[in-house]
């Protein structure tokens, strides 16, 4: 007769989280900063799978770890937001709502199914003044951490956070906030010289509070080079093409419902990103959500 297999639940969820943690560490870093402005987003992409976006009107979103992890609930954070401001007025619309529905997500994949999700986000909004932003950090198992001031997650980060902790301060410009954040992506984990970072290998966006009603927007090209050396105004540089699909855009006339988002190819609902662990697709957490 065999025995039957026994693991305790102390050594399971054990293994649970360094099997999640040794994944995130693999993958390239992303630092969240508050500016004077807004919150900037930076991270060292050089890919055009971006792990930045627009979530609604004031609310952004960035993840390291599996692509197509963090990509299932992009999609489903836009879901849920759209289905929510529709139903209800857009300014019912929150980052902690949308942090407390992305926690349930990962929270029930990390306790009942056999592979955590290898992935970390932040979920960022801008507020009217410095006081009222909100950055929230979510964990593979779902715990969630409010951040003030700045957040960087991925890779090894002991000595990026080592460095914001002792340079960041309320109040940073633009171009100082990019150039923290450039400097903490640069360092080397091992202790060796900081790495040179290119704007071409940076994927750089903000929430200014400044425009009106939608408030993200991409920083590439010129006016990235231009502000990783002076500390210019955003406003008084040619306009980066900031747009985000999926959301209403002037030039374009696209609907809240247009499909290409961020320039992935998903609509949410049809082509799905792949789910080859063949669990339950998240989006149904996220759509009964509060």
């Amino acid at each position: 007769m065999s025995m039957p297999f026994y693991v305790s639940p102390e050594q399971l969820m054990k293994d649970k989280a360094d099997y999640a943690r040794k994944g995130i560490a693999r993958g390239r870093s992303v630092v969240v900063l508050a500016y004077d402005r807004g919150i900037a987003f930076v991270a060292e992409n050089p890919q055009s799978l971006r792990k930045i976006s627009e979530i609604y009107d004031r609310i952004a979103f960035a993840a390291v770890g599996m692509y197509y992890e963090f990509e299932n609930l992009r999609v489903a954070g836009i879901r849920y937001a759209d289905l929510r401001g529709y139903s209800y007025d857009r300014s019912d619309v929150s980052a902690r709502g949308l942090a407390n529905a992305y926690a349930q997500t990962l929270g029930t994949v990390f306790t009942q199914e056999p592979k955590p999700y290898e992935i970390e986000i932040v979920v960022a909004e801008v507020g009217q003044d410095t006081e009222h932003d909100q950055i929230y950090r979510l964990t593979y198992d779902g715990s969630v951490a409010d951040q003030h001031g700045y957040v960087v997650m991925g890779g090894t980060i002991a000595r990026a956070e080592e460095l914001l902790q002792g340079r960041w301060r309320a109040g940073l410009s633009l171009g100082e906030a990019l150039e923290l954040a450039v400097d903490a992506l640069a360092l080397d984990p091992l202790g060796g010289e900081p790495r040179t970072l290119a704007p071409d290998q940076l994927e750089v966006a903000v929430l200014d509070r400044q425009r009106p009603r939608r408030k993200f927007r991409r920083i590439g090209g010129q006016l990235l080079a231009d502000l990783l050396n002076t500390d210019s105004p955003v406003s008084d540089a040619p306009e980066a093409d900031d747009r985000s699909p999926g959301h209403h855009d002037v030039l374009t006339g696209e609907s809240p419902t247009d499909a290409a988002r961020d320039g992935a190819p998903e609509t949410p609902g049809t082509d799905r990103p792949a789910n080859p662990e063949g669990r339950d697709d998240p989006l149904s957490t996220l759509e009964g959500g509060s």
